[in-house]
């Protein structure tokens, strides 16, 4: 990344060219870029050339040093290949080189292509070995000032690049005699810029092919590298990582990268930079300290490949257990930091590293083009965090992409590499912390606390984790409780989803007109498949119904062998029953409840049975699927592959939920193509497709402790699978077959044929995790491509460590949290909640004693119900907090469950009051305790508008009800009458209940009356009619 390391003077497999006849000018190329080259100069030569007649450039000798000039840049852009000790002057009618006899060589291909292209004569002039090149140089001054006589020109200005020092005995000698001739010089530096900033579609094919080298090495050995490095504590230098980069950019088969090893090289020695000691510049280099990746560290990677010579970067800072000052500086908006920041956001890149003219800053007013390419390069240097270790005081961040400017928008060639801070910020010794930190003293005030989520530590004096975490929690409140202001403000609540809706039925019609109706036959209860109808005989006619309209239908016989048959109808005023448009269309009409016919024929009976429950099963199972279908939201069409590229695909896999219908479930093929995927089975009719954009995550969940590897796919919008609607879609492979060994003899666990069968189990299960994660891996690759930037998609992984077992739904499952989500994807029904659209979590039933706890998941949209996960082990509650908070979750807890739904309706019924009575914090437990010393009054929680004020009176104390659900305001309401019977003898239940009283009491000593008397005034106003909940305790999705 430097201009005095220099990078393009060797040709692309880095021998000398000029030597032999290994290499062959491009004539297409050639004459299109000298065209390119006299009407950029016509056109422009006033502006960009310094009003230059001639133009003279001169390129150096061969070096092995990395460097970047304009003269070498100029050679390989125009010829293909840089030409050392070689002078080139272009006239309006000739074009002159000075060079070895090889080169001229090389060089006579382009006189005729010169003379077709623009009309203009090449002269060679051949330097022997020996000759100083005095005599050549004077026949070319002579020719140019011939030419300019005859043009009209006594005074031709001529061309150079000035800033290119002379290198070389040739090439002294023509800038002497440059200078001690009687032209006047000019610089054409700007011109070459400018010639070169807009790139065709070759020259940008190259910038892609290194850019996607560049990525490769990043993402395929860099990062893994690190860490490696880091999970096992290696020792290894800057230097040494430079190396093994370096060979792996000059040998990109290793990294599985198709790209052939003599058209790459390095734009850089690759940077490797930690420990404190950070260098932003182009001009940094790697030092031989050794790599430093302790808690609270920084490392800075960057990377840079050529090919064809064709230039593109990448840098990445990578967090180590991220102090909250380095996590605020890389993620959120830090305008104090402004100071620290590079001077430059980045330069044009191309066949040189930094091309002059197109710094990215304040000072430059060139206009962006189409087919720039630009080295986008933003950073902090020497910022100081609190630590006295000298390796972590100071620390820099730097971000740097390969960007090309197209037609419409930019393209970020190197996004491939993810710099998002869940794929940069490293977690490895989160309850380790050797280093000493500051001490830090926290403001006691209410409701305000200094943030930090790192264990901090003196000599005389440590701060817990737990006290770190509430500090964090308090923060958070403070910043929810502002957000949730704001949202509410804006009437920002959600359009939820109506709980009161019904589905209207479509009218019911199974015969147009009477003559449709079948022929009776002995006025017997008739079936009629085709028109869905079941004819029932009344009165001597044969009366049609629809079998839509009928509820259930039974038999049985009684003890004189007579068969019943029972049919009930649906009808206005059944409880669960579907509005029917023929009770709106005749409100007077007066309905059939139910009939019953006896029969003689039991076999008849039974088979009137069975016809009318499978038409009805038919009937039903059509219309919901009719009416899941009208819900849908229109997909956009499956793109297949085709000959763009051979589909990814994963072979052998189930699906959930199945495909509908009899017969055995067969296994199916899932494909990626241009636009989403595609599974389908053998089986005419059974195919899925999922569109990229209906995606909303995406899981990939090895088999380890399960049956099953998956890949699991939340969307956005329902489809439909089969004749099932649903948002969840998944598909696996059993890595184990359920087995039962028949035999009753014991086996040993020494068996040899039951150790070779694990090792087969073993085997099996490791080759299916491969082969999804080979799969997940392309797929990734493929999302990673620009056209799918706006969609952020890319697998997520469950995080095993942080899992939890809960009752979501019915039975009790093992809950993943993933970077984004909390999932649990093995059992069905499935969960997927998203973390973003999350409000806050209350955990519920927490106090000591207790073995289980619930937790109440309430969402940003204030109208959808709250989930809520029961049962959940106490031993698992400090994991669930230490991730609600790093995850930065605000969450709550409380002795009791609450009543979510009549919350959530006074919330929105009065957003106003909610927000000036202090948001969320009546859910603060904490807050309330240290505040219970004082006057009753300042014992507040979130009271309506509308609510009339406390009164003393006692009917107003006894009609006071609560939020929470419980018995204890039955057992208030016991206490105070027995209070005031004290004259009067206690009945056998009335002493019984004292007994059980206090033994609550005894057992629960914190929670006294005058405890839940507090408790209850607290819970959402002390004065509420109305709210006590009745609903059961268990009720899940409310």
């Amino acid at each position: 990344m430097s201009d005095h390391r220099n990078a393009n003077a060797q040709p692309p497999n880095g021998r000398t060219s000029g030597a032999g006849t290994a290499y062959s000018i491009d004539p297409n190329n050639f004459q299109s870029r000298l065209k390119l080259l006299y009407s950029h100069w016509d056109e422009h030569r006033s502006t960009h050339w310094g009003s230059s007649d001639i133009l003279a450039i001169a390129t150096p000798p061969a070096s092995e040093d990395l460097r970047y000039l304009k003269s070498s840049a100029l050679n390989i852009w125009l010829l293909g290949y840089e030409f050392p000790e070689t002078i080139m002057v272009f006239t309006k009618k000739q074009i002159h080189f000075l060079c070895s006899p090889k080169k001229v060589s090389l060089l006579e291909v382009v006189i005729k292509l010169s003379k077709d292209t623009v009309g203009v004569d090449v002269v060679m002039h051949a330097k022997a070995k020996g000759d100083d090149g005095t005599g050549l140089m004077d026949a070319i001054f002579h020719a140019i000032r011939a030419q300019s006589k005859v043009d009209g020109n006594d005074n031709p200005i001529l061309g150079y690049i000035t800033r290119e020092a002379p290198e070389g005995k040739l090439l002294e000698t023509w800038d002497e005699k440059l200078k001690n001739s009687d032209f006047h010089l000019s610089d054409i530096t700007n011109g070459f810029s400018d010639l070169f900033a807009v790139k065709k579609n070759d020259e940008l094919t190259c910038v892609k092919r290194a850019a996607y080298l560049t990525t490769s090495v990043m993402k395929s050995f860099v990062v893994p590298k690190l860490e490696n490095v880091i999970d096992e504590e290696k020792k290894v230098t800057h230097s040494r990582l430079m190396d093994e980069t370096e060979k792996v950019i000059l040998e990109p088969s290793k990294i599985n990268c198709k790209l052939k090893a003599e058209n790459v090289d390095i734009c850089y020695p690759p940077i490797f930079q930690s420990a404190g000691e950070f260098d932003l510049r182009p001009s940094a280099a790697s030092n031989d300290e050794l790599l430093y990746y302790d808690s609270a560290s920084v490392i800075i990677c960057a990377v840079g490949a050529r090919y064809k010579s064709y230039c593109s970067n990448i840098a990445r800072t990578f967090l180590i257990d991220a102090e909250p000052l380095q996590s605020h500086a890389y993620e959120k908006d830090a305008p104090e930091l402004v100071g620290n920041l590079t001077k430059s956001a980045g330069t044009g890149i191309g066949i040189e590293f930094r091309e002059s003219g197109l710094n990215l800053n304040a000072k430059n007013d060139r206009l962006v083009k189409e087919g720039m390419v630009f080295n986008v390069s933003l950073g902090f240097q020497n910022l100081q965090s609190q630590s006295n270790n000298k390796k972590k005081q100071n620390f820099s961040l730097l971000l740097a992409d390969t960007v090309i400017i197209g037609k419409d928008k930019a393209e970020v060639a190197t996004s491939m590499s993810s710099k998002a801070v869940k794929d940069v910020a490293y977690s490895f010794n989160e309850d380790e912390d050797e280093e000493e930190k500051p001490k830090v003293k926290a403001k006691a005030k209410v409701g305000e606390a200094v943030m930090s989520k790192t264990t901090l530590r003196s000599d005389n004096h440590e701060i817990s984790k737990e006290e770190l975490r509430r500090q964090h929690q308090a923060e958070l409140a403070r910043q929810k409780n502002e957000e949730t202001a704001r949202r509410l403000a804006g009437g920002g609540t959600g359009t939820g989803e109506n709980r009161s809706g019904m589905k209207a039925s479509t009218e019911l019609i199974t015969y147009k007109n009477v003559n449709d109706l079948p022929p009776p036959r002995d006025l017997m209860i008739q079936i009629d498949q085709k028109n869905e109808a079941v004819l029932l005989p009344i009165y001597g006619n044969m009366v049609p119904f629809h079998v839509a309209t009928i509820r259930t239908v039974s038999s049985q016989q009684d003890t004189n062998r007579s068969c019943y048959i029972r049919i009930i109808f649906n009808v206005p005023g059944t409880p669960f029953s579907s509005t029917d448009v023929n009770s709106l269309k005749f409100p007077g009409a007066i309905f059939v409840k139910e009939v019953s016919f006896r029969s003689k024929d039991p076999r008849h009976i039974s088979e009137v049975v069975q016809q009318i429950k499978t038409l009805r099963r038919q009937v039903v199972a059509r219309e919901s699927e009719r009416a899941e279908r009208a819900t849908l939201v229109t997909q956009e069409k499956l793109q297949l592959a085709g000959n763009r590229f051979k589909p990814i695909r994963l072979n052998d896999l189930a699906i959930r939920p199945p495909f509908g219908g009899r017969g055995r479930k067969l296994p199916g093929t899932l494909e990626a193509h241009v636009n989403g995927f595609r599974y389908s089975t053998t089986r005419q009719g059974e195919r899925v497709d999922i569109m990229f954009g209906n995606v909303k995550h995406a899981f990939f969940q090895p088999a380890e402790n399960e049956m099953i590897t998956l890949v699991h796919f939340h969307l956005h919008n329902h489809i439909m699978v089969g004749n099932k609607k649903t948002k969840d879609v998944q598909f696996y492979f059993e890595v184990m077959e359920m087995v039962q060994t028949l035999g009753g003899g014991k086996r040993s666990a020494y068996d040899p044929d039951e150790l070779e069968e694990e090792q087969r189990e073993r085997d099996r299960k490791n080759k299916i995790n491969m082969d999804f994660q080979s799969f997940v891996n392309r797929v990734n690759d493929l999302w990673g491509q620009p056209q799918f930037n706006g969609l952020d998609l890319e697998f997520d992984q469950p995080l095993r460590e942080l899992g939890f077992h809960g009752v979501p739904h019915k039975s009790s499952v093992f809950i993943v949290p993933t970077s984004t989500c909390l999932v649990e994807l093995v059992e069905t029904p499935f969960l997927v909640v998203t973390l973003s659209e999350t409000e806050i979590v209350n955990l519920e039933r927490v106090g000591l004693g207790q073995k289980n706890f619930d937790m109440t998941i309430v969402f940003k949209d204030f109208k959808r119900d709250v989930l809520r996960i029961d049962s959940i082990p106490s031993t698992s509650l400090d994991g669930i907090k230490e991730w609600l908070d790093t995850t930065d979750i605000k969450y709550y807890e409380s002795r009791l469950n609450l009543n979510w739904r009549q919350i959530l309706k006074t919330i929105t019924d009065d957003p106003q009051g909610f927000i000036e009575d202090g948001g969320w914090e009546f859910l603060n437990l904490e807050a309330t305790d240290s505040e219970s010393d004082n006057a009753e009054d300042s014992d507040k929680g979130y009271e309506p508008s509308d609510v009339e004020p406390e009164s003393d009176s006692e009917d107003d104390a006894s009609d006071s009800e609560s939020l929470v659900e419980s018995e204890d305001d039955e057992e208030e309401e016991e206490v105070s009458e027995e209070d005031s019977d004290e004259d009067k003898g206690k009945s056998w239940d009335e002493l019984e209940r004292e007994a059980s009283k206090a033994d609550r009491e005894k057992g629960n000593e914190s929670d006294s009356e005058e405890e839940r008397k507090r408790r209850k005034m607290k819970a959402f106003g002390k004065s509420r009619p109305g709210l006590i909940s009745k609903t059961p305790k268990r009720a899940k999705l409310r």
